[in-house]
């Protein structure tokens, strides 16, 4: 090997340890152990969020800002200034990397926590064969650079290879996941393939580190190593799990206090210090003992009190430590630097390069199979860990490192601007149809979204959805969303559910409420087998969950949104306040929604429905208030579907203007549109609620339970007066929104409206007196807004959107990740990004 010791300096550290009287009796209380590592540590999380809120519009992940922010204040960069030096010195490394290795072992503790090891048994043979070919093909090309990069052989070369050819394969299972949800692609078809693939891939990684790490330490001894090893992980599983197993059943249901999951901290760092003992890495023994903890509330409760703080305090130390290797001076050492480009530019190519092979295998388009690699191009910790085990043995000399970590930078880096640009371009040539109830094709499957937040839901939603008359020519896909509120964390997450699958042994309680609410949807699709259900579950912060609705309902093309009204239903019938961040998701959908949206509000209609119990058959009585406009239509064509139930009757009334209706000059309330053009326009909407009135008259003549009335009434007051003369005759009103129609007939309404969310009707009806034990359906159809110019404006009306630093979103046991990877059966027909 060349001679790498020029410009390389030496440090030594006085091994001594002196005692002294503590801080504030010291000569330089700054210099002090403790204060200079608070010091460092606040330097560091504020130059890494600094850095993070400024690669936050291109969606880049905090890994990236906090290896960013160790690069600056490293020996090359901002280190050189003595200001700087004053606060990193180089003492003082050893003590942030002791920290930052403690958060590690920690860190991948949690994540062993939430790992599912039978997503192996459930993975399909694609699956399977992306994530081989996705390890085998990198490994390869990162053999192939590393010589590339230094063509004299040595025994030391011969092993620095794997760790580049390991750090290649590697795809960071956390922080894919937390790119996708930022580009809302969690749920389609090519994220779900790439969580599969990489849920498998950080499996396969695991057993390849705890492998590498003993044969690249001491080839000669590996053996022992591998066989202590090997004993330890039996040991883990069939020993020490049972008894953890028995713990668990013995404190079931008590709170876990400080000191009990102390005593779990101090396993995971036995287990740690075993491993490292033997010749692999601490991570390993940590990662082990996550692993055989079984999922429920331990492991809920551990979660809740350690990722915030491991995650957002300590973790970010090991990434920083990882930045301060960063030499550039070093990267072109002995080696031109188009050789250096050159295997950078290669080592990118490693992962879209397999993706395309297996995209000709499985007959996928060659788009989506160059979109998956770049997908699975994105590199967490566990590269790093490879790495700086490398460095730290002198396998990896400062070029082979500074390179390595640069490829690594720029792939997790460029992932999401790629993926953005491909998602937008492919939304901007996509021909979009509005996705309507209406203008859905006769004889064609209703999809509908079906929002809950409680189980105080479930019983009204599923009525609802029962009496929506699901047909052999016209089958229902429901998709029943259960949407979690994800507190300080900044990324979202898509849970997908399988309704054949029972779930974990010891839920936790929020896992019980999805238990529940799956179990209702479950038993739903088993009585009505003209209906398929999909359960699913949306966790992320209120201010942003209606992104979450509306990309899904996007993905899965649905022609309806079904939201809870933020109230419930009260034992007198009276609405009562439940949770105001509940409006603000309705508010967001609404204007932001890619299809129609109806808001229901529940007063006991499962109780309507079926009034002598579940066995009993249906039979109940509707009515649709009709003033008109494309909201109206929406009501009306979605009421006409539930009339073809043989236990509904229906009403259908209409409000015609009276002869001496007021002029619609005087009740223009929208200063920006011209008197002559809000004629028109109600004069085309009034031609277009003829026709449509007609055809549904013509083909509801011969159906006796379906009713039709005119109403003729002169202003709002009148209106109102008609429909509380229809006091306790129905069980549910369907009405439609009024987006955009002025109308005489709603006059002075809206000026004492409580929920304008409900429209003039819809509010008038959920705040009066006279129908407080019927359910209320309010439509909007889809384009009767101007969604086209307004989807993307948001209303908060909970607060402003919260995005805490440090908060990183995990899923919560390994029963979250059920579904998450695909089955040969559950492989997507469509790719669609």
């Amino acid at each position: 090997m060349p001679d790498r010791k020029i410009n390389e300096s030496m440090i030594c550290y006085d091994l001594t340890v002196s005692i002294n009287n503590g801080v504030w009796q010291a000569e330089a209380p700054v210099t002090e152990s403790f204060p200079l590592f608070v010091s460092q540590l606040t330097v560091i999380i504020l130059i890494s969020r600094l850095l993070f809120l400024v690669l936050k519009p291109l969606h880049q992940p905090r890994l990236i800002a906090e290896v960013l922010a160790g690069f600056i204040i490293s020996p090359n960069m901002l280190g050189q200034f003595k200001s700087v030096q004053r606060i990193f010195p180089a003492r003082g490394i050893m003590l942030i990397e002791t920290v930052a290795y403690l958060g590690l072992v920690f860190y991948v503790f949690l994540t062993g926590l939430e790992m599912d090891l039978t997503a192996i048994l459930r993975a399909g043979k694609r699956v399977m064969g992306i994530a081989m070919t996705g390890i085998l093909i990198p490994m390869g090309i990162g053999i192939g650079l590393f010589f590339l990069l230094n063509h004299q052989s040595s025994n030391t070369t011969a092993v620095g290879c794997m760790f580049w050819a390991v750090a290649l394969t590697i795809t960071g299972f956390p922080v894919l996941t937390r790119i996708l949800a930022n580009l809302k692609l969690l749920h389609s078809d090519i994220g779900r393939i790439a969580m599969s693939v990489a849920m498998l891939n950080d499996i396969y990684t695991w057993v390849l580190i705890a492998i590498l790490i003993p044969v690249g330490i001491n080839l000669k001894t590996a053996s022992y190593s591998l066989s202590a090893l090997i004993v330890f992980v039996l040991i883990c599983f069939f020993v020490v799990r049972p008894i953890v197993e028995k713990v668990i059943q013995f404190t079931s249901g008590d709170n876990y206090s400080e000191y009990y999951l102390c005593i779990v901290l101090t396993g995971a760092l036995i287990c740690g210090s075993i491993t490292d003992a033997i010749g692999a890495h601490s991570a390993v023994g940590a990662f082990l003992f996550g692993l055989i903890i079984p999922s429920g509330d331990l492991g809920d409760a551990l979660l809740d009190r350690l990722d915030d703080f491991v995650s957002g305090i300590m973790l970010p130390l090991f990434f920083t430590s990882c930045g301060t290797r960063i030499d550039l001076t070093k990267i072109m050492e002995d080696t031109p630097w188009y050789i250096v480009v050159l295997v950078i530019c290669l080592a990118c190519m490693a992962k879209i390069l397999s993706s395309l092979t297996v995209s000709i295998i499985f007959n996928m388009p060659l788009k989506d199979g160059a979109a998956l690699g770049v997908l699975l191009n994105t590199k967490g910790i566990l590269a790093l860990i490879i790495l700086n085990v490398g460095r730290d043995k002198k396998i990896l000399s400062h070029q082979y490192y500074t390179v390595m970590i640069v490829a690594l930078l720029i792939m997790t880096i460029a992932v999401a601007p790629i993926m953005s640009a491909i998602h937008k371009s492919r939304k901007g040539l996509k021909h979009y149809i509005l996705r309507t109830i209406q203008r859905s094709k006769l004889n064609t499957e209703l999809r509908v979204l079906t929002c809950v937040h409680t189980t105080a839901n479930i019983s009204g939603m599923i009525s609802l959805l029962e009496v929506s008359h699901a047909t052999k020519s016209s089958p229902m896909t429901v998709f029943a969303l259960h949407l979690v509120e994800l507190t300080g964390r900044a990324s979202a997450m898509l849970i997908v559910h399988s309704t054949r699958k029972s779930g974990a042994h010891n839920p936790s309680r929020a896992q019980a409420d999805s238990n529940l609410i799956i179990n209702a949807f479950e038993s739903f699709e088993q009585e009505n087998h003209l209906v398929t259900v999909n359960p699913l579950t949306a966790m992320s912060p209120y201010g942003t969950m209606h992104e979450d609705i509306c990309s899904l309902a996007e993905d899965k093309r649905v022609a309806l949104i079904l939201l809870p009204f933020h109230k419930l239903s009260t034992v007198d019938g009276r609405m009562g306040e439940e949770n105001a961040a509940y409006r603000g998701i309705n508010l967001n959908v609404l204007p932001n929604a890619p299809c129609s949206v109806g808001i229901f509000i529940d007063r006991g209609l499962a109780a309507a429905v079926r009034p002598g119990g579940p066995n009993d058959k249906v039979k109940c009585r509707f009515a649709m208030l009709f003033i008109g406009g494309p909201d109206d239509r929406e009501a009306l064509t979605y009421a006409w579907r539930m009339a073809g139930h043989s236990g509904i009757s229906l009403t259908v009334v209409r409000f015609l203007p009276s002869e001496d209706v007021v002029d619609v000059e005087s009740v223009n309330t929208n200063e920006e549109q011209g008197i002559l053009e809000v004629v028109a326009d109600n004069e085309r909407q009034m031609a277009i609620d003829d026709d449509y009135i007609n055809e549904f008259r013509l083909n509801t003549a011969n159906d006796e339970s379906i009713v039709y009335l005119e109403k003729v009434v002169s202003n709002g007051e009148e209106t109102v007066s008609v429909i509380s003369g229809m006091e306790n005759c129905y069980d549910l009103y369907v009405v439609g929104k009024g987006q955009g129609v002025v109308s005489p007939l709603t006059l002075g309404l809206s000026d004492w409206s409580d929920c304008p969310e409900l429209g003039t009707i819809g509010d008038v009806l959920v705040s009066s007196s006279f129908a407080l034990h019927a359910s209320v359906l309010v439509v909007k159809q889809y384009g009767s807004g101007g969604e086209a110019e307004a989807r993307g404006m948001v209303t908060s009306i909970d607060g402003s959107r919260r995005e805490r630093f440090g908060m990183r979103r995990r899923m919560r046991s390994s029963q979250s990740t059920k579904g998450m990877v695909l089955s040969d059966s559950d492989w997507p027909v469509g790719n669609n990004a």
